[in-house]
């Protein structure tokens, strides 16, 4: 089992031909509201990749948490352990340009009320395989996580994002760091991606950079940067393709996929995840995934 303990937003979407810039005005050309967040994402994304999943984080008592609460569970993942606090719930503001980037404003809502895992929420995750972590919570609360889930033997795959500076004890509970390029960098403070995942390589077990279109950089076993290539695709929305990433690769990982494999069966989602728009509602089924590998002959 995948236990998630993160943040569900719901996603405000604008979409426009040109982002603007500081103090500009634009015309859009759709809007849509997509249940989203970091966490929620990714425990969607591992659910249709054929995981039995379990959310742990918090919605607020209005509309939309009522929403968000009904997408996970329409997903498959199991929300029983989903609290409802007062208050609104979380909320991502997102602008979608003409080539399908993004940029993104997260305001926390009931996310922030959660500073730390209950008792029930430190046992589901003690009985997962892997805990899924990401920085939309606060990093008390994610640091606590996580060192219950070591404490148990739970796999601990930490997604750094928001990107901030990450305690000591936070990253000793990890097993599985999976930053984009930006984050490593950003985190590390070295000029770039490659010298960033040599640096991280000597503090966490498994690190994956994420490269957008041009797809995953990792470490083998003697240090060494391995590149797996992304499929071509034409994209239409980039927004959370590394979450699809990362609750892929969980997945995989919980299935015992070796590591050059389980990074490609990742980087798959991701690439069927940008060709539709919006963040859950754009992840793909575990048939569409293997379909996709085979078309590739990985």
């Amino acid at each position: 089992m995948i236990s998630v303990f993160g943040s569900v937003n719901m996603d405000l979407v604008a979409y426009v031909d040109a982002a603007p810039a500081l103090g500009e005005t634009v015309t859009g050309r759709a809007f849509s509201t997509v249940p989203g967040g970091k966490g929620a994402n990714q425990a969607i994304a591992a659910a249709r990749a054929g995981a039995r999943v379990a959310f742990l984080g918090a919605v607020g008592d209005d509309d939309f948490g009522t929403e968000m609460r009904g997408t996970l569970a329409e997903a498959g993942v199991d929300v029983t352990n989903l609290r409802t606090v007062p208050g609104p719930s979380g909320i991502a503001q997102i602008v979608v340009d003409g080539g399908g980037g993004n940029s993104i404003i997260v305001v926390p809502g009931a996310n922030g009320a959660v500073t730390a895992p209950t008792e029930a929420e430190i046992e589901v995750i003690s009985r997962s395989d892997v805990l899924l972590l990401q920085l939309e919570l606060p990093i008390e609360a994610v640091t606590a996580a996580a060192r219950a889930a070591r404490a148990a033997g739970t796999t601990v795959v930490l997604t750094p994002a928001p990107v901030q500076p990450l305690p000591a004890e936070l990253l000793e509970a990890v097993d599985i760091l999976v930053a984009n390029e930006h984050e490593a960098v950003a985190i590390t403070g070295q000029a770039d991606h490659e010298r960033a995942l040599k640096e991280l390589r000597g503090t966490v077990g498994w690190v994956i950079v994420t490269l957008g279109a041009r797809g995953a950089l990792t470490s083998s076993d003697d240090g060494a940067a391995v590149w797996v290539e992304a499929p071509r695709v034409n994209a239409v929305d980039t927004t959370a393709a590394g979450d699809t990433f990362v609750g892929a690769l969980a997945v995989a990982h919980v299935e015992k996929q070796p590591a050059d494999q389980a990074v490609r069966f990742a980087t798959a989602a991701a690439g069927l995840s940008v060709q539709r728009a919006g963040a859950s509602s754009s992840m793909p089924t575990r048939a569409e995934i293997d379909r996709s590998l085979s078309a590739a002959g990985a």
